[in-house]
């Protein structure tokens, strides 16, 4: 049971790391650059602070 769970729990952080990836790379963000070298040395951590801080500093 906790196998499938941690299954799970990887591939939704997987998602999370590429939609955050993805998402950065398409916006108008001045600091894109910074953002996505944040995400991808902290994955889990860099993707939960680029969708609460990095997308409310993006130039819309």
């Amino acid at each position: 049971m906790s196998t499938n769970l941690s299954y799970i729990l990887s591939l939704v952080w997987f998602v999370l790391w590429i939609v955050a990836i993805v998402d950065c790379v398409k916006s108008n963000n001045p600091n894109k650059v910074v953002w996505i070298i944040v995400i991808i040395l902290l994955p889990f951590l860099g993707s939960i602070l680029y969708f609460l801080v990095g997308r409310k500093n993006a130039v819309v």
